[in-house]
């Protein structure tokens, strides 16, 4: 069973050349679904996948660094800008950067868990121990906490006046 936690991530800038990012992948906050995932929890061998939308298929970066802590999952990664001859880079990117995309997933499968509510074995859990699959880039999330905080800036306007194509 492959389980997903979604969170919010906002765009400031990009870095045109090379889609690096900063950002936190997940925090131990109650999520849309009602579920915890604890960050600490987290077994994952880097580098992690980035996927478009959760489709194994679709993969459009890497997760190259994250550390979890007691307040979330601090990820850097990148976003293959240069493969946006492959149709859904291209769409995801162009997404992101639009700002149409604004979420991250993760996706995991359970180790250790258990019901919040012990009256109600199969509603919201608390995931103590997982296995760290792959992180998404998505539509609507449901933690609205974890951001992505900077994509490494190249300015449009200084990249336009040396001539570079600014897309």
């Amino acid at each position: 069973m492959i389980t997903r936690a979604y969170s919010k991530f906002e765009l400031k800038s990009f870095d045109e050349e090379t889609g690096e990012f900063e950002g936190i992948a997940s925090t131990p906050t109650t999520d849309r679904m009602g579920d915890i995932v604890e960050p600490m929890g987290a077994q994952f061998a880097l580098p992690l996948s980035m996927l478009y939308q959760h489709r194994s298929g679709q993969p459009i970066g890497l997760i190259e660094w994250a550390k979890p802590n007691k307040t979330g999952i601090p990820v850097k990664g990148r976003i293959m800008k240069e493969l946006t001859s492959i149709p859904w880079i291209q769409e995801a990117w162009t997404l992101i950067r639009a700002k149409l995309i604004r979420g991250l997933s993760i996706g995991f499968k359970p180790l250790e868990f258990e019901a919040l509510d012990p009256k109600e074995p199969w509603g919201a859990q608390r995931f103590s121990k997982w296995d760290w699959l792959e992180l998404s880039a998505v539509t609507i999330p449901a933690n609205m906490e974890a951001t992505i905080q900077t994509i490494k800036s190249y300015d449009d306007q200084q990249r336009a006046a040396l001539g570079a194509s600014v897309v």
